[in-house]
């Protein structure tokens, strides 16, 4: 498996512990963990060379992120997401980010709007060089930083925690196919529509983007980029 294992993990506990989280998210994102299945601590661990208990850590860290859940006695199953349940958040998040969005067009900073930019670039960079990790991460920062300009520390908590629910799987043949690479564009896309002071060109373009987002998990399902 890819990911998972041993290549130059840290001898630090600590460091160990985070090293193993990042290498099961990118399992997790590649589909290599699989949603549905439970999987044991100290068989991941052999797959790292390591002992079970950052691994267990590990996955502890990622239960509290939503993306397992603890089995009694067997390990850590993969949560599942069905499509009633993308199209509830996505909702919610449309119902929240698209009028976010345009009431910071219309009310930040634009010193403040003009700081996200290295952060969009950034995430269109990581998706033409395949770096999955460094997409999703760049993504959460643009947005919850964009959502975080309103001063209202529970609508980025609550939209934080939507993303970690609704996170894509399988995200290989998408990258494969080149379809990050629009998504990835739409950010500087909107970041110039708010610049710009076009308050509903800015919705229009989030409630595309949310859209886009939706129907690219729709299509990492199957059997090239399966999520369940």
């Amino acid at each position: 498996m890819g990911h998972l294992t041993r290549r130059d993990l840290n001898a630090s506990r600590e460091r160990l512990r985070d090293q193993v989280a990042h290498a099961l998210r990118a399992a997790l994102i590649s589909g290599e963990l699989r949603p549905g299945v439970v999987y044991s601590a100290p068989a991941l661990a052999e797959d790292f060379g390591i002992s079970a208990t950052p691994v267990r850590e590990a996955m502890l860290d990622l239960a509290r992120e939503g993306l397992v859940e603890p089995v009694r006695n067997k390990g850590f199953r993969v949560t599942e997401v069905d499509e009633r349940d993308l199209d509830q958040y996505a909702e919610i998040r449309a119902l929240i980010e698209v009028p976010t969005v345009g009431r910071l067009t219309r009310t930040a900073d634009r010193a403040d709007l003009e700081a996200l930019r290295p952060v969009a670039e950034e995430i269109v960079r990581a998706a033409r060089e395949h770096d999955l990790i460094g997409y999703l991460e760049a993504d959460r920062r643009f947005h919850l930083t964009l959502l975080g300009l309103t001063g209202n520390d529970r609508l980025v908590e609550t939209v934080g925690d939507l993303r970690k629910r609704s996170r894509l799987y399988g995200l290989t043949a998408l990258d494969k196919r080149g379809d990050l690479i629009p998504s990835a564009e739409e950010h500087l896309e909107l970041l110039d529509l708010m610049l710009a002071g076009d308050t509903k060109g800015a919705e229009k373009c989030m409630t595309k983007h949310l859209g886009h987002v939706r129907s690219l998990w729709a299509r990492s399902k199957g059997p090239a980029g399966t999520a369940g």
